[in-house]
């Protein structure tokens, strides 16, 4: 295990910046960008304007950083930082790294032992998520629902029994065949919330299930939705004699019976004397 490290000064620092409301940009977030020596921003256009908007001047040089490019850029923002320098990494909304562009930044200026930090912004999942009104004590972030119908109709069952909250990200003109997609896959009466253009003026949170938030986005929405759904109802055990079938697939692995019955009972909620019986019964 190692530290990161100051590179005589140099660091990485990781900004959020407003999701729509610009009053909501931070003192600290000003005094990183007027200070930064290098910015790596998503849309080099939609940062100058957010600068205009702020009223902010730098005199950093600013260079793109978005999917397509981030890999071939890590290497060169990490040498900047190695160099002393401080490098500030921004996205058009949010914090960086977050089904936005930055991880791989962040893994190749760590990965050198060099220093990485952060200047915390607002976050439309977490916002979503505090203002759902949905258990928030456990809950997954998936991101963005596949574009095709048929992998995002796979995903949706197999996210069916999903016990923690689920906050997703979806366009404007994909939401009302994904909110379809969801509620034949996790049950048309599964709660959710919808936030549209969370802090901006024209803001909306529409609360109801799957099935009514489907009919809902039927008649066409506009502006960043992020969606929250609630977690699904306890999955009952299956009998021993259900999943006997996955510990002699185990056994002819070359794993021990008893082993791979102890694992398959552990991954389904079972006990492994009655898995293991089971698993010798139908030998």
């Amino acid at each position: 295990m190692a530290a990161d490290r100051t590179a005589e000064g140099g660091a990485l620092v990781l900004v959020g910046t407003p999701i729509g409301n610009a009053d909501d940009a931070s003192p600290r977030m000003r005094s990183a960008i007027e200070s930064a020596d290098v910015i790596a921003a998503e849309d080099t256009r939609r940062f100058h304007a957010l600068c205009e908007r702020l009223g902010l001047r730098t005199q950093a040089t600013v260079l793109s950083l978005f999917d397509h490019n981030e890999a071939a850029r890590a290497p060169e923002l990490a040498d900047h930082v190695a160099a002393g320098r401080t490098v500030v990494l921004l996205t058009d909304a949010g914090m960086p790294a977050v089904s936005d562009p930055g991880y791989r930044v962040v893994r190749e200026v760590a990965g050198r032992g060099l220093a990485v930090t952060s200047v915390p912004g607002a976050s439309a999942a977490v916002t979503a998520l505090a203002v759902s009104g949905l258990p928030s004590d456990r809950w997954a972030f998936e991101g963005f629902l596949p574009r095709k119908a048929g992998e995002r109709r796979r995903l949706a069952a197999a996210l069916a029994g999903e016990q923690r909250t689920l906050v997703f990200y979806e366009s404007p003109h994909r939401i009302a065949e994904a909110l379809r997609d969801l509620a034949e896959g996790m049950g048309a009466d599964r709660e959710a919330v919808l936030c549209r253009e969370l802090t901006k003026t024209y803001e909306e949170v529409l609360r109801g299930t799957l099935g009514e938030l489907a009919e809902t986005a039927a008649e066409g929405l506009r502006g960043e939705i992020c969606l929250v759904v609630a977690p699904g109802a306890p999955q009952p055990a299956p009998a021993p004699e259900a999943v006997s079938g996955e510990v002699a697939a185990r056994v002819e692995a070359g794993e021990r019976a008893k082993q791979a019955a102890a694992e398959v009972a552990a991954a389904h909620g079972l006990r492994t004397r009655e898995v293991y019986e089971a698993y010798l019964r139908q030998k």
